[in-house]
């Protein structure tokens, strides 16, 4: 009883977890909130680079998640991560 009850606690908490992304639209009006925060306006090139950098900021954190010892996509090739 004890078990099942563990069981649906962490099937719940995964529901939970698989509702929490964020939609694209979602993302860009945090980003913006984000941008406005540290003083810069909408329409201005210092803005324009703020949201740049949250964005690559976003692709390099999504890569090194990706593949965390430096290894591409290619990486089966050389025998995969060491």
């Amino acid at each position: 009883m004890r078990f099942s009850r563990l069981f649906v606690a962490i099937g719940a908490a995964l529901l939970v977890g698989a509702c929490a992304t964020t939609s694209p639209a979602e993302r860009r009006a945090a980003d913006d909130l984000r941008c406005r925060s540290y003083g810069f306006r909408p329409g201005t090139d210092a803005f324009a680079k703020c949201r740049l950098d949250i964005d690559l900021d976003r692709a390099a954190e999504r890569r090194s998640r990706d593949y965390p010892y430096g290894f591409g996509p290619r990486a089966w090739y050389w025998g995969g991560p060491w």
